[in-house]
């Protein structure tokens, strides 16, 4: 059995000695460190080789951007994978957990979270999926659509990088930045959900992208994000 290692990183003892509790009380996960700020959270990932860190956003010296951020730019100079990073957050989708995605994690949760939905959230990035509900990437979309538009010369750019696509994955990239699950788009395309997977796999990997939160950034950093 694999046994997916945690680092945790926030700056409250209190909180990671519960959630350490919670990990540590499952057979096929384990808690390998702790950091109480990002400074500490990049240096803990380079000695432990986590495969998951929950990092809290908000912390005293080094915040959690900065500190997953770090932690992927460690990784990438080692020529190592880097961990997949939740970040934990107080508040529902906000310019800090956006950020923090822009800087490398993989989704977000609240730290309210029901111990359940962490433990899954662990799991799920740990098999590569992000850990933002659909109805949560529709508040990402919100987010960043409120972000000026690009300019119009950027379409020539924009189409190259889609190059690379099939026209069925072209319409499941769309489908993706509008924020639909595998569930929706299969039902919009006719297809079953393990084609969707399929397709959202091939679509990640052509892009370079880790997730489907990824995919929605793309979209949206490429002008591609449906009119609203």
């Amino acid at each position: 059995m694999t046994v997916i290692r945690v680092l945790l990183v926030d700056d409250q003892p209190l909180f990671r000695r519960g959630v350490r509790m919670l990990i540590d009380s499952q057979p096929d996960l384990t808690v390998v460190g702790e950091a109480s700020d990002g400074e500490e959270a990049v240096t803990a990932a380079t000695e432990h080789s986590p495969d998951v860190v929950l990092m809290d956003i908000r912390m005293p010296r080094v915040d959690g951007i900065a500190g997953t951020a770090g932690i992927v730019a460690a990784a990438g100079d080692a020529g190592r994978r880097a961990p997949r990073v939740i970040v934990l957050t107080t508040f529902d989708l906000d310019d800090a957990a956006l950020r923090a995605i822009r800087a490398g994690a993989s989704g977000f949760l609240l730290k309210d979270a029901e111990p359940e939905f962490l433990l899954a959230a662990i799991r799920a990035v740990h098999g590569g999926h992000a850990v933002v509900a659909p109805g949560a990437i529709a508040d990402l979309l919100t987010h960043v659509d409120a972000r000026p538009a690009l300019p119009t010369d950027v379409a020539a750019a924009r189409d190259a990088a889609l190059t690379a696509l099939s026209p069925r994955e072209r319409q499941i990239f769309g489908a993706i930045a509008e924020g639909l699950s595998n569930a929706e788009i299969a039902e919009r395309e006719f297809v079953s959900e393990a084609t969707v997977k399929s397709h959202v796999g091939r679509i990640l990997a052509k892009l370079s992208l880790r997730d489907r939160v990824q995919v929605v950034l793309y979209a949206h950093d490429n002008g591609l994000l449906p009119r609203r």
